[in-house]
């Protein structure tokens, strides 16, 4: 068995790397002239998250191995004050592993996308130490055992995506872009740290286990609030409604960044939080009602969105935010395997899907408007087909991975007796397979829209280090959903020493099961199918509907987003600014600066009217010290 001090080097090792590409990045300023040596940065860059892969590789073995399923290594005490005592101890355990090896093979392969991807750029080494403290940053909130450790994690890829997204932030649009998502993030994070000093108030421990075995001391009331409470966290980091609108903006940093933040990593924490806690979650059903209620929205509401969008990359982006909701509506209706499933199947597919975006975007020499592409299947085949991979994944059809992780979720909600969500459900799927296939269609068949000679002759293959990834990734998209076969599931049986056996539903058999996976199957094809005779065989058909007087407000509401940023725009951030520019020419320009000038304007009368007492006359001295001692000699007496 491997020694668990090795448990360190997983995040240590990323860490490693983010400081010495930062350090590189230095000799690489813009006041120097020095030039980078591109093969070393990417190198140690790359090597780093990789060697984490392989020893997460080796542990999570070693887990297999053992009855208890659990490896820990307490590193130093972090925190001792008065009652809280937290140590710097790392966990691993049947969710953590999988969590790990996800992040460091993604990971992995992301950084060596990012190679040809960010070749020639003047930030290379900063963007390699963003990308490795990312990684870091990921791997200790997953490795954490206490919730003071998880949220550095937490707090660390927020840091970490701001500088990601804005990391060309010399273009004002990705600065705010950045700044965007990382207020946002702020405003779900106090909910969780609320959270947090409640849970310490009730039980006076946060780490994990102790919190499963405390968990009925806690009044059921106050379980409730701060489920709640670490829900918002969840909606924020996650991008569930009303705290969504950070991400689709997420889109302006380099897309491998848009890969590693909404395929394994930075979105998929709230998922996994909840899972953490799924014990605390179990004892408030009015919570997981909620976590379903906002799941099930989120997920409509972007599809619906994703149906009219433009960007390429804004297509996934709300892609990314409906799977979420998916994944949140498993965990809400107490399926939280089904739910981490299919975070663990995303993982892949959305990745490839990502990737293989950028591989067009690269061809296209940064065009990202789907209507000046088209027809690029015969010029970039491994591209295309990859993505057709990543496609039909995500719209749930079969062998793909999607198709049994959405699968499961839908039959969850079915058999929770829920119809209505399942409705909702079952239609945001059709929505899904529409969406992914018509921007398929739209980039890789029929004629190049675009005009400009010079990026039509730069359209071409992708180098081998962002082709190798596609490929990787289109395999994995394949065959991990085998993993989750129904009732001989080794996803299942793996996760189970963790995950609070619920009583489950069972009003339906398996022959049901099997005509509602028909019922799935066939509402994608549909979607397919649909977006093939609007987009490839009637392409006019489309401009004529939006065109139509009666359904133009609802494609204008679909494109501009239900007109989220909009009202918080007016009803939010304009009212802000009034206030603060009250604040500013009112209350601190008048009322404090008045008060600390007055102040100062007071102190200089009063120097003006004591400053002859200093004559320099050595009689007005000798007055002034009879009249001290007379004054001495009273208050002597009295």
């Amino acid at each position: 068995m491997i020694d668990s001090k090795f448990l360190l080097l997983i995040p240590l090792l990323p860490l490693i790397g983010s400081i010495i590409s930062g350090l590189y990045s230095l000799l690489n300023s813009e006041k120097t002239n020095y030039k980078i040596n591109e093969n070393l940065v990417s190198f140690i860059s790359c090597a780093t998250p990789i060697i984490s892969f392989l020893i997460s590789l080796m542990f999570f073995l070693s887990l297999n191995n053992l009855e208890e399923k659990l490896i820990t290594y307490n590193f130093y005490n972090w925190i001792s004050s008065g009652y809280l005592n937290v140590d710097f101890e790392l966990m691993l355990d049947p969710l953590s592993s999988m969590m790990t090896i996800v992040i460091t093979f993604i990971g992995s392969l992301i950084h060596i996308y990012s190679i040809s991807y960010m070749h020639n750029d003047r930030g290379f080494a900063r963007y390699f130490s963003y990308l490795n403290l990312f990684t870091f940053s990921m791997l200790i909130l997953v490795l954490a055992k206490n919730l003071p450790l998880m949220f550095l994690g937490w707090e660390g890829v927020g840091l970490c995506s701001y500088l990601l997204i804005g990391f060309w932030f010399q273009d004002k649009e990705k600065a705010i872009a950045g700044n965007k998502a990382f207020i946002t993030n702020r405003i779900g994070d106090l909910g969780f740290l609320i959270g947090i000093f409640l849970i310490f108030w009730q039980i006076g421990t946060l780490d994990f286990i102790d919190i499963n075995q405390k968990v009925s001391e806690m009044n059921l009331e106050i379980i409730t609030l701060i489920t709640l409470l670490l829900f918002v966290g969840a909606m924020g980091k996650s991008a569930q409604i009303p705290l969504h609108v950070w991400l689709p903006d997420a889109m302006a940093g380099p897309t491998p960044v848009s890969a590693l933040i909404h395929a394994a990593t930075m979105v998929t924490a709230g998922i996994y939080m909840i899972v953490r806690l799924n014990v605390l979650y179990s004892l408030s059903p009015f919570t997981l009602s909620i976590v379903a209620s906002i799941g099930l929205f989120t997920a409509f509401f972007a599809a619906t969105v994703a149906i009219t969008q433009d960007d390429i990359k804004k297509v996934l982006a709300y892609s990314t935010v409906s799977q979420l909701g998916y994944m949140f509506l498993g965990v809400g209706i107490g399926a939280y395997t089904a739910g981490t499933f299919h975070l663990f199947t995303h993982a892949f597919f959305k990745a490839l899907l990502f990737l293989g975006s950028g591989s067009v975007i690269h061809a296209m020499s940064n065009e990202q408007n789907i209507w000046k592409m088209g027809g690029l299947f015969s010029k970039m085949k491994i591209t295309a087909i990859t993505f057709c991979i990543g496609t039909l994944a995500i719209s749930g059809i079969p062998p793909f991975a999607g198709f049994f992780s959405k699968d499961e979720i839908l039959w969850k909600v079915f058999e929770s007796g829920n119809i209505l969500f399942y409705i909702i459900a079952l239609f945001t799927s059709f929505l899904t397979a529409f969406y992914m296939s018509r921007l398929f269609f739209v980039v890789f068949f029929g004629n190049l829209r675009i005009k400009d000679e010079n990026i039509i002759s730069h359209i071409h293959e992708s180098p081998i280090f962002m082709i190798i990834p596609l490929i990787i990734l289109a395999v994995f998209s394949t065959i991990v959903g085998f993993l989750g076969i129904p009732h001989s599931s080794l996803f299942e049986s793996w996760l189970s020493p963790i995950i609070v056996k619920q009583n489950e539903i069972q009003h339906y058999q398996n022959s049901m099961e099997i005509v509602l996976m028909f019922i799935s199957v066939l509402i994608a094809i549909l979607g397919i199918s649909s977006a093939y005779y609007f987009y490839v065989v009637k392409n006019n058909i489309v401009e004529n509907l939006y065109n139509n007087p009666k359904l133009k407000p609802i494609y204008k509401m679909s494109y501009n987003k239900w007109y989220f940023d909009e009202v918080y725009r007016d009803i939010i951030i304009k009212p802000l600014y009034f206030i603060s520019n009250n604040i500013l020419f009112v209350i601190d320009k008048y009322l404090i600066d008045g008060f600390v000038n007055g102040i100062s304007k007071l102190y200089s009368a009063m120097s003006y009217a004591f400053r002859d007492i200093q004559s320099g006359i050595v009689r007005h001295y000798a007055y002034f010290m009879i009249f001290g001692m007379f004054i001495i000699f009273l208050i002597s007496i009295f």
